[in-house]
């Protein structure tokens, strides 16, 4: 039995890092690094580099803490819905009070790193971030209204805006414009995931678009808003932030996910849906990419 249950049960250390939704995580500091590449004209120098990578590291450590303070708060739902219960928080494996010592210690050390080896204002935009999504949204926002996502989607928008202040110490409309088309992507591509999950969010109890107004409706609004974000998508070309190459790659990409929102939208299944939703992650990812690219090609 005791070799059964060592087999089954993950070490301490590998729950703690699940608290911190490595995935997740991992996007946000790639967009946050986008931002830092973005905001130096030209090769960085090797004191860049290194402050970049620093930067890195403070968001990463203060995006888990929030992303860990986040598994407290909601373990109760996490335990009803099959995507998250496998959480150590949601399966009891760790307590309240280490979870809440956990995310203090990563938060503080994030917090550190910024204030003293990047700068102030990255410091307290991150932690502004944190108290975005840890509080406004996780303990506000999401149990009580479907808009939820669309208004905390601010939080999840702020790495680009973090990686300029990072490597300029101030925000600029780049930086801004970045923010913009992950704040609009935000909203279809969490509502394709509510549409094929809307039974554990209704057992949750969670007022998701889809348990709220219905699945056609929601399906309308994926639509809509990637109608808006294929317009956000160009304004990198427009402001002169990017050339033809990363115009190109937004308008593949963009066109493709209306194409996805237009067939979800005239007739829907769960598949559909899903295949929605990875290619959401496949847009902004690929989107950003280009953007790079563009940045030391072009």
């Amino acid at each position: 039995m005791t070799v059964n249950a060592s087999l089954e049960s993950p070490s301490p250390l590998r729950q703690f890092y699940a608290l911190t939704k490595p995935r997740v995580i991992q996007l946000i500091v790639f967009c946050a690094l986008i931002g830092m590449v973005l905001a130096v004209p030209g090769a960085p120098t090797w004191a860049q580099v290194g402050r970049a990578l620093i930067a890195c590291l403070g968001i990463y450590l203060v995006a888990g803490a929030a992303a860990a303070f986040n598994c407290i708060v909601e373990k109760g739902i996490d335990a009803k819905m099959k995507r998250t219960a496998w959480r150590p928080t949601a399966r009891g494996e760790l307590g309240d009070g280490q979870t809440l010592l956990f995310s203090a210690v990563l938060c503080m050390a994030g917090s550190a790193v910024l204030y003293l080896w990047v700068n102030p204002l990255t410091m307290w935009l991150t932690f502004a971030t944190f108290v975005g999504y840890a509080v406004v949204y996780t303990v506000i926002l999401k149990p009580l209204t479907p808009q939820n996502i669309v208004i905390g989607g601010a939080s999840g928008a702020m790495p680009p805006v973090l990686g300029w202040a990072a490597m300029t110490g101030d925000v600029g409309p780049e930086a801004l414009i970045l923010f913009l088309i992950i704040f609009l992507w935000t909203p279809p591509h969490f509502w394709a995931l509510a549409l094929y999950r809307v039974e554990d969010y209704r057992k949750a109890g969670l007022p998701m678009l889809p348990v709220t107004h219905g699945s056609e409706f929601t399906r309308l609004q994926i639509f809509l808003y990637t109608l808006v974000l294929f317009a956000a998508c160009l304004l990198p070309f427009v402001y002169g932030m990017s050339s033809w190459l990363y115009l190109g790659v937004a308008v593949i990409l963009s066109v493709g996910f209306c194409v996805y929102a237009w067939r979800l939208l005239r007739n829907y299944s769960d598949e559909l849906s899903r295949k929605t939703f990875r290619f959401s992650l496949i847009h902004l990812s690929a989107l950003f990419a280009a953007l790079l690219l563009d940045h030391y090609l072009i």
